[in-house]
């Protein structure tokens, strides 16, 4: 496979709602070049909102992507588009959105709205929440705000368009509150490792994440992933896809063993667990990059201070005195660290339908 790995870590502190520790966490994984970081979410569990956390991370952080988990289920489609634009804004360009849904009874009655339904009709949900969210992005076109004071004139509503979309489960009538987007489309991510999701992730994602143990397993999602992009109508070279891994670095180096290192990746309750030392990580790294297997790793430390420092000032250093990962970062979007075009706009085109009366 050709280029560097793509490289991102999970900077869950389960129970801490310091936001301070979290700018810590970012800034380490920054220090150490990864394309980005994830925050887990879940109605499920009690903590803090990671959308609100990675604001505040934002301003304390200057390149590394940000990108919060935001269930699709028992919330507003139109106010989750405008809030990850928001923090798009927030980090000039390093704003991503894990795209995730929620599948229990106990999450459902916090909302009283509904019952809980099944993964497919979630999935399916959150399909049609990740095409309203693009369009809502275009709704506004580039330069659509005008800010004239001398003539008072604020926008351009011939670049305003209005979104008319009616889904399974919600309708939405555009266009959106907030200006579209520095990255035009903020960079969406997918865990894939279960088949409901899949689909999602082929028509919608930037990123797949796909918790796997073995180098076959990866290339086979990987594969399926690109021919489910490629029959939806996407180029498949547009989706990134990363193998998740839990990754235990506090006990030191351990032989390899062939293809893995490190005594693993190795099922857990919890997804696939590699536990051993940062040089066989970076091994392993580097056979199933160079394999074709994966686009890169999507880490997520089982001790986070401890293992995200072994991670950046082992693994990572390793890699880039190797020459084998980048020691800065060539742009300062996320898009750029992944390598992804920006976006057309698909409304600035003739024929699209502005919202009628012209500037104001």
């Amino acid at each position: 496979m050709s280029g560097l790995p793509h490289l991102a870590a999970a900077v869950d502190l389960p129970g801490i709602p310091d936001a301070g520790a979290y700018v810590e966490l970012a800034r380490l994984a920054e220090r150490g070049g990864l394309d980005f970081v994830t925050l887990d979410d879940s109605f499920a569990r009690p903590g803090p909102d990671a959308l609100g956390v990675l604001c505040r991370v934002a301003p304390a952080t200057r390149r590394i992507g940000l990108v919060p988990t935001v269930t699709t289920t028992h919330t507003e489609p139109f106010q989750v588009q405008a809030a990850v634009a928001t923090l798009d804004w927030v980090g000039r360009g390093r704003a991503g959105w894990r795209i995730d849904v929620s599948t229990t009874e106990g999450e459902a009655r916090l909302f009283g709205r509904r019952h809980a339904a099944p993964a497919e009709a979630l999935w399916q949900e959150a399909g049609d929440v990740a095409d309203v969210a693009a369009r809502l992005w275009d709704s506004w076109e580039d330069g659509a705000e005008i800010r004239d004071v001398a003539t008072g004139r604020f926008l351009d509503r011939d670049r305003l368009h209005r979104v008319d979309f009616t889904g399974t489960a919600f309708s939405v009538r555009g266009p959106s509150t907030v200006p579209r987007p520095p990255q035009g489309h903020p960079v969406r991510v997918v865990d894939a490792t279960d088949g409901p999701a899949r689909a999602v992730a082929a028509r919608y994602a930037d990123v797949a994440l796909v918790r796997v143990t073995a180098p076959a397993q990866a290339a086979g999602v990987r594969d399926e992933l690109r021919e489910r992009a490629r029959t939806s109508g996407r180029n498949p070279d547009a989706l990134r896809v990363l193998v998740s891994l839990l990754v235990d670095l506090g006990d030191g180096e351990h032989a390899a063993e062939p293809g893995h290192g490190g005594g693993g990746p190795r099922p857990t309750g919890r997804g696939p667990l590699y536990r051993g030392g940062p040089v066989d990580l970076a091994e392993l790294v580097v056979r199933w990059h160079a394999d074709g297997v994966t686009d890169g790793f999507h880490f997520v430390p089982v001790e986070p201070r401890r293992d995200l420092e072994r991670l950046v000032n082992g693994t990572v250093a390793l890699l880039q005195h190797r020459g084998l990962f980048r020691t800065f970062y060539p742009g300062s979007t996320l898009r750029e660290h992944l390598g992804l075009a920006r976006p057309a706009n698909r409304y600035a085109v003739p024929g699209a339908t502005a919202v009628p009366g012209g500037a104001s």
